[in-house]
Formats: structure tokens, C-alpha cells, sequence
């Protein structure tokens, strides 16, 4: 905590120069960077840093090499640049090959899938585009708008498409499969094939189409939104809004902020090779705020997001007019291990309670996709201090995951498809830590 403006603004210059440099390095090496969208469970990422499997935290950036790990009772979420998505069930191990940019500016994505179960929604925004799944000596290359899932286990694989039409290239030949037709494949047996037309019902499509629906739901459902990019910006518009602020333009906010909250209480600092520590927050929003654009405190309004910058990769948080008593983020001066701040990521899927308690300064912590209207509990919030949110789970499946702490009680992802409780005659005041109710 720094006593005066002018010391605080000399850090901020300090670290704009170090972010700055880091984001030229990047840009100039052809390299992209996917988020970690969904971490439910344990979780373990190689990082390709020499340091073998870490736990994994949601809006952990990954890049070329990662080979992200669920175990039995984990479920994650990978966000491309352009929107398009890769889940994983338990169990499932999958190698990022390859994150590049061509020559031409095409992003070429390179995924292999080692064992378990993956779905695939990508969304095809540019033809230079190119992606790759692999499954043995198998390549699924989507030239045009898919969604389907894929299950590798030992030497038999199968693919199942949802939506839109897939080739599949390996040593037996191409299986060409459209909409709602499957293919397995015996890897032990020179790879061959055979075509079905009908797709089984998997234990986790459910789970798939929830977070189809949030994304479609609110991707489209900002009041502004200028990004060329998809990755982050359904959770922005769940998780808070935009205001036009004179003298400033459009800002956006988190809902349940408050005057004491600032955007980095909570994260982690996460050393890369040859890029240094780059900052991660723990809010499930999380993404593109703290990487593009910068962060600006207004009087009387607090902290919001200004948009724009986004030819540049921010490893350090941009900011602007830091309040006095307010520390600007400053990476670690030395070592490499990876650096807690505040809360961590401790309540960061939600999965933890059936219950969340929202109140001023919480801005969703802990909070789980698509589970209320959160504007109205904003409101509700703003009038009575606090508010509880109940993650309502879906229907049990035969994956037989059931209850406070697993990933099946995530909540529904329809917007509403909680049950909010009010604060009684209770008030919090502002700036109060946010966090999870006694779970029932």
C-alpha cells in the first residue's frame, strides 16, 4: 500500500514499461494464447515451463505445448480467440501441439486428444483459419462451423456430430460425417472404420448443451461490445454491464463492485518463460479486462474497464488514475514459482456450497455461470446489502455426480434459473468481502 499518488503512479509507469515489453515479445513471435475457461474439480495443467503438472485455476492463459488433465471429478473449458470451444470430461488428458499464427494472419489450432472425451464447438469465423484435432493416427479438420464430441479409450475411438459436416482422415481413408451421424474407429486394427447414422446420448451432452445455450445466450447480449475477439466476452456480459460515463465513454463494471473494491485483490501472479509474470484474476470474468484495454478509477463511480488496445497482449493490467492508498499491480521482482494474491482462487467455480452469498465488493466471486439474473440481484444487493444465490443443479445423469461439490451442481444456464434470497433488515457495508454461504 503506497501513501502517495505520485509514488503509485511511478510504480504503474514501471510496470506499463515491463508489460509493454512483454506484449511486443509476444506479438512479434507468432505465438497465441487460449484461456481456461471452466475449471470445475482438480484440474492439472503442464505448462510446458519445466515445472511437470500444476494445479490448474481458472483464466490460466495456455499456449503452445500445455497439456491440460482432468481427473475423476473434473471438468474444464478452453476458449479460443474467435469464441470457439473445447470441453473436457473426467479423465480426459489433451496436448495444445500447436498455437500459431500464419504467415497470412490464420490462426492454426492443433489439438490432440490423448485418452478421454472432448466436445468440440468451433466456429470457423475466418477462412484462414485452420483446426486440427488428433486421435491417433486420425486428423478432424472442420472447415466450416462444428460441434461434435470425440471419445478415445485404449484403441477404440468415436466421433459424433452435433452439428455441421466433419472429415476424418486416417491410414483406412476418409469417413465423411454430417449432422447427427457417428463414426467408430478401431485404432488397433489398421484403423478402420464404420459410419452410423445416429448418435448415442452421452452422460455429459447435457452439461455440453448448458454451456452451448450460455455462450449463444451471451455472446450476443452486451449492451457493447467493440472486441475482435470472442473469448471472454459471454462472461462479461453475464457478469456485469456497461455504462457511458462522460468524459470516459463506455466503461465496463462488474456487478457488485464497490468503492474499496479494486480489480486486483484476487489472482495469482504465473510466471512464463521468456515473457516474465503475467497476472490472473480469480473472478470468473476475469479475461479480457485484465489483458486488453485498460482499468480506470472514476470518482464517484469506482473502478470500470476501458476497451480498446487489443494489438497488444497486457501481462501486466493497464491502469489509469489510480485512486491515492491504492497499490498498482506489480509482478514479483524475482523467482518463478507461482504468486497468490488475496483469495486465490479459492471459491473461483462455485462448486464449493449450494449456496453463494453476493453483497457489495464480492463482484461474482465464486459465483457459477448462468445460475440468476444478475442484474436484478444487483439491485436487490444495492437495496438490502446482501443477497443469497441458490445454484440450482440439473437433473442427476449416470455419471452419478450428485450434490454440494461436484460438478454436476453448477446450476442451470438459463439466465433466472436460480432462486435469489433478499437481505432482511441486515446492511453491509460497501466494500464487504464477498464469498460462499454454509452449504445446506
Amino acid at each position: 500500500m503506497f501513501s502517495t499518488k505520485k509514488l503509485s503512479l511511478a510504480v504503474l509507469a514501471a510496470g506499463s514499461i515491463i508489460a509493454l515489453a512483454a506484449s511486443s515479445a509476444l506479438a512479434e513471435s507468432h505465438a497465441r494464447i487460449v484461456r481456461l475457461s471452466v475449471v470445475e474439480g482438480s484440474v492439472q495443467v503442464d505448462r510446458n515451463a519445466g515445472n511437470g503438472y500444476e494445479k490448474a485455476f481458472m483464466n490460466l492463459p495456455l499456449t503452445q505445448g500445455t497439456v491440460l488433465a482432468t481427473e475423476a471429478d473434473s471438468r474444464a473449458e478452453v476458449e479460443l480467440e474467435d469464441g470457439s470451444t473445447l470441453r473436457l470430461t473426467p479423465k480426459t488428458t489433451v496436448e495444445f501441439s500447436e498455437l500459431a499464427l500464419s504467415d497470412a494472419g490464420g490462426r492454426i489450432s492443433t489439438i490432440t486428444l490423448k485418452a478421454g472425451q472432448v466436445y468440440v464447438n468451433y466456429g470457423a469465423r475466418q477462412k484462414s483459419d485452420e483446426f486440427t484435432l488428433i486421435f491417433g493416427q486420425q486428423k478432424v479438420r472442420p472447415d466450416e462451423a462444428a460441434h461434435f464430441r470425440l471419445d478415445l479409450e485404449d484403441a477404440t475411438a468415436e466421433i459424433a456430430v452435433f452439428k455441421g459436416d466433419l472429415k476424418v482422415d486416417g491410414p483406412a481413408g476418409v469417413a465423411e460425417l454430417s449432422k447427427n451421424k457417428s463414426a467408430t474407429f478401431d485404432l488397433a486394427d489398421d484403423n478402420k472404420f464404420t459410419i452410423a447414422k445416429n448418435v448415442e446420448e452421452d452422460p455429459y451432452d447435457e452439461w455440453d448443451k448448458q454451456q452451448v445455450k450460455y455462450h449463444e445466450q451471451y455472446a450476443k447480449n452486451g449492451s457493447y461490445n467493440d472486441s475482435p475477439y470472442g473469448y471472454g466476452v459471454s462472461d462479461m456480459n453475464y457478469y456485469g454491464s456497461y455504462s457511458n460515463v462522460p468524459g470516459y465513454g463506455n466503461l465496463w463494471q462488474p456487478y457488485f463492485a464497490s468503492s474499496a473494491w479494486n480489480p486486483f485483490m484476487d489472482g495469482a501472479w504465473v510466471n512464463y518463460p521468456g515473457f516474465g509474470y503475467t497476472f490472473v484474476s480469480a473472478y470468473p470474468w476475469g479475461w479480457m479486462p485484465y489483458y486488453y484495454g485498460s482499468w480506470v478509477n472514476v470518482p464517484g463511480y469506482g473502478w470500470g474497464w476501458l476497451p480498446g488496445g487489443y494489438n497488444n497482449w497486457n501481462t501486466v493490467p493497464r491502469v489509469t488514475n489510480p485512486p491515492n492508498r491504492t497499490a498498482a499491480p506489480v509482478p514479483p521482482a524475482r523467482g518463478t514459482g507461482t504468486v497468490l494474491v488475496g483469495r486465490g482462487f479459492t471459491g473461483s467455480n462455485g462448486l464449493e456450497s449450494s449456496r453463494v452469498l453476493v453483497r457489495p465488493g464480492s463482484v461474482s466471486y465464486g459465483v457459477p455461470r448462468g445460475v440468476a439474473d444478475l442484474n436484478k440481484v444487483s439491485h436487490q444487493v444495492h437495496q438490502n446489502g446482501f443477497a443469497t444465490i441458490r445454484t440450482t443443479p440439473p437433473s442427476r445423469s449416470s455419471s452419478g455426480w450428485y450434490g454440494p461439490g461436484s460438478p454436476a451442481h453448477v446450476g442451470s444456464m438459463s439466465s433466472g434459473g436460480g432462486h435469489v434470497t433478499s437481505g432482511g433488515g441486515g446492511h453491509v457495508s460497501s466494500g464487504g468481502g464477498g464469498g460462499h454461504a454454509p452449504g445446506r
